[in-house]
């Protein structure tokens, strides 16, 4: 059906929304059915350059759609109907918002005379994602009084906002009178007479022009000052959003010899052997000998918020004279408040001018010593595992990395198991594509948006999640057998929340396991059953490498399910860090003898030299 076609002024706004948004590129439309929304929907159907996926539950339709632009750093769209179902995509608008992920949602909604009446499914869908939003437009209702141009320039500006600094979700209600679909409110035939240049051509009405942010000199040569007064500094990386992004990081390190503290998301901790990538530093940070001997005093931070916890008590602790930061928009992102230079770039560019005007620096004693502890603290590891008969949650996450085949994607779940990944997964694992929901950092929608990833990405791809993120999203399986390639769901069931015995809380006493602990005494076969999907079940490492393996190979999606229990889970963790710790201060103290010793002589030769030159003198 052509946009001159359509029956009515529904149908005629929808085709020019859909039409507008595949010309901008956004092509990928996530669909849970509703009748208010049918113009939007039929509209999509009948468009051959628009691809949908439809999932019955708005919820996980929206995570799945989060998973898709993360994928794809392009937009992607939700279409809802109205009330309640507008209402689920609300925790998937947060997550982009924070991860600042472009998405389109397109809510359908009653005309404004139902508002506040009483009338079915209508709620107040004004402004209802609130400032989670780059920008929200409440569409009005299709007349011929208002002229196409509008509607695509409403489209254009949308994608502009969405795509913007810093990007994420926009929001456009589209209120509809009846008839939805049918005969009614049909159009004249010159009402598009306007656009008929528009309609000759494939390219979007307005098209809007990025800005490029570049430093200028004097700020090249500013920032230069401040970091060349840094003696001991750290690199320290979150999330980057590209490979261009990594290897200037990577190039930035060669130039100023220091230690990089790259974060599970950064796409430099796993799969990357660089002599001065630190993988460890989170399990380093355990020693509190080594945050007293080794503390810089200036930090470069590029990229994202990072997972680890201790990292933020490091810095506290350690109050560096120099936090400089880099990222590509303006929001803050300084929870400790201790940012002393801002710096509004790509990471690329940042470190693309850095390394240009940058005297080559040596190697110092503090990367070497990162270094060597770094090593220490691997063959630790897995010296540990090596003696561990039962397969527990950190060994999990670090043969996962281990086995994984290059070109896979890793898809983390919040909670646990992005913890395990970023602390135990092995550093010399092959060439993964790693995704996670870290922008609030929930567990809800996890299975969906690992869905949306493998969509996008078009890649095996093998999802680590805690029991009860598997639980919350259960229903999202069904989009599993949509997928070009399999998925491999390792799901670690300590029948409750694992992470809460790893926190004050536990504490607590007899209340505990009611209120944090949450048992369920449940376990997955039937949900693989349900959705029919292969199942196994893994108790040691043994099996796990055999049961994995098999998966990886099969053309079936999987689920693997690792039982644990929470009380071993918490001890296994302890012991293992205990162990880590003991080899870091090993090292430690080797070190400060070295250091004595060599003081000594120094001090015997200086003596000796002054003995020497007192004697010449007196004769």
């Amino acid at each position: 059906m052509t946009i001159q076609s359509s029956p009515n002024m529904n149908y005629l706004w929808a085709n020019l929304m859909i039409e507008e948004l595949i010309r901008n590129g956004v092509d990928t439309f996530c669909i849970s059915p509703g009748s208010r929304s049918s113009p939007l929907v039929l509209a999509v159907a009948n468009n051959p350059k628009a691809k949908s996926l439809i999932h019955f539950d708005e919820r996980g339709s929206a995570f799945r759609a989060l998973g898709i632009a993360s994928a794809m750093r392009k937009p992607c769209v939700v279409i809802t109907t109205s009330g309640t179902a507008a209402a689920n995509v609300f925790p998937a608008v947060i997550e982009a918002s924070k991860k600042k992920v472009p998405l389109i949602i397109l809510t359908a909604d009653r005309p404004p005379e139902l508002r506040f009446t009483g009338a079915h499914q209508t709620i107040d869908q004004n402004k209802m994602y609130g400032e989670y939003v780059r920008w929200f437009f409440d569409l009005p209702c299709p007349t011929e009084a208002i002229a196409p141009e509008f509607v695509l320039t409403t489209i254009d500006q949308a994608i502009a906002q969405a795509q913007g600094n810093p990007g994420g979700p926009v929001h456009i209600n589209c209120m509809y009178r009846e008839p939805l679909i049918g005969a009614g409110l049909k159009s004249t035939p010159t009402y598009l007479k306007t656009i008929c240049n528009w309609e000759k051509n494939t390219s979007p009405y307005t098209q809007y022009v990025p800005s490029n942010a570049h430093l200028d000199q004097n700020a090249i040569k500013e920032l230069i000052d401040k970091i060349e007064n840094i003696k001991s500094g750290i690199i320290v990386v979150g999330k980057l959003s590209s490979l261009k992004e990594q290897k200037s990081v990577l190039k930035l390190t060669e130039k100023l010899n220091w230690p990089v503290f790259a974060d599970i998301s950064s796409g430099l901790r796993l799969g990357n052997a660089h002599k001065n990538i630190i993988h460890y530093f989170d399990q380093i940070l355990l020693s509190d000998q080594y945050q007293k001997q080794c503390q810089p005093d200036g930090i470069l931070h590029l990229g994202g918020r990072i997972t680890s916890k201790r990292w933020y008590e490091y810095v506290q602790a350690t109050e560096p004279g120099q936090y400089i930061m880099v990222l590509n928009h303006p929001l803050r992102n300084d929870p400790l408040h201790n940012v002393t230079t801002r710096v509004q770039c790509s990471v690329e560019i940042f470190c693309k001018s850095i390394v240009k005007h940058m005297a080559q620096r040596r190697t110092n004693k503090f990367l070497t010593q990162c270094q060597k502890i770094n090593t220490a603290v691997h063959r630790s590891i897995e010296n540990f595992f090596t003696r561990e008969d039962v397969l527990s949650e950190p060994q999990t996450a670090r043969l996962i990395t281990q086995l994984l085949p290059t070109g896979n994607a890793l898809f983390i779940s919040s909670s646990m198991p992005i913890r395990e990944i970023d602390s135990y997964g092995a550093p010399n694992s092959n060439s993964i594509t790693i995704g996670s929901n870290r922008g609030a950092s929930g567990i809800d929608g996890t299975i969906a948006s690992a869905t949306g990833f493998a969509t996008a990405l078009e890649k095996p791809t093998t999802l680590l999640i805690g029991d009860l993120a598997f639980l919350y999203d259960l229903n999202s399986l069904s989009m599993i057998r949509e997928l070009k390639n399999p998925m491999v769901i390792v799901v670690q069931n300590n029948n409750g929340g694992g992470i809460f015995s790893f926190l004050p809380i536990k504490a607590i006493g007899k209340n505990f396991e009611k209120f944090f602990g949450t048992p369920h005494h449940l376990t997955f076969p039937g949900a693989a059953d349900l959705f029919d999907l292969n199942y196994v079940q893994a108790d040691s490492p043994e099996k796990f490498v055999q049961t994995y393996a098999i998966a990886l190979k099969s053309r079936t999606s999987t689920i693997i399910e690792v039982p644990t229990e929470r009380a071993g889970n918490l001890k296994i963790h302890q012991q293992l860090q205990t162990y880590i710790k003991k080899t870091i201060n090993s090292i430690l103290n080797e070190g400060s003898q070295h250091d004595k010793n060599i003081n000594r002589i120094r001090r015997a030769v200086n003596l000796g030299n002054g003995r020497k030159l007192r004697r010449y003198q007196v004769r």
